[in-house]
């Protein structure tokens, strides 16, 4: 059967979608908060059409929002890790500093994670580890040149994503 509608898959399917996630996060609040959140997500897109598997597409969009909490925590956690270690008693952030902090983290890392790989491994390279063109391309394999492009078309990615047209 197709599915017209969110309302339709969310009516034949949040039960089997909750006991799904329950069997495996062991948590049934934490499933059904998942579940919620998916179809909040599929509420913020174009209406649905047709899906032939339901189930399948519903597994795997759940599989994906697990995916992007998992590294969301692991970005706050590195991020609390580096306050801590940074901060003195005096300059403490704010829960709201914090969560800004994470969230414009996140926000790069997705940015970052629609790059090629060799692009983003140059970028990454050259504007974290402060490493020149020379010693990218030895790293990568490629010309110093390529790097400068590799970097160029990263910053260029960047600012599209940030900028889109209109």
């Amino acid at each position: 059967m197709a599915y017209a509608s969110t309302a339709d898959l969310y009516l034949s399917h949040h039960g089997w979608l909750v006991s799904w996630l329950r069997g495996r996060v062991r948590c049934q609040d934490k499933a059904c908060d998942l579940v919620q959140d998916l179809f909040c997500k599929l509420l913020e897109r174009p209406p649905v059409t047709a899906i032939e598997k339901p189930r399948a597409f519903l597994a795997t969009s759940a599989i994906r929002l697990l995916i992007d909490q998992k590294r969301r925590l692991a970005i706050e956690q590195a991020y609390v890790q580096a306050l801590a270690i940074l901060r003195d008693d005096d300059t403490a952030a704010t829960p709201l500093q914090v969560c800004e902090a994470v969230e414009a983290l996140t926000a790069i890392a997705r940015m970052l994670e629609t790059l090629a790989e060799k692009p983003r491994r140059a970028f990454l390279m050259n504007r974290l580890d402060g490493l020149g063109h020379a010693e990218i391309g030895e790293r990568l394999g490629v010309s110093s040149s390529t790097v400068k492009q590799y970097v160029a078309a990263a910053l260029v990615h960047c600012h599209g994503v940030l900028h889109p047209p209109e």
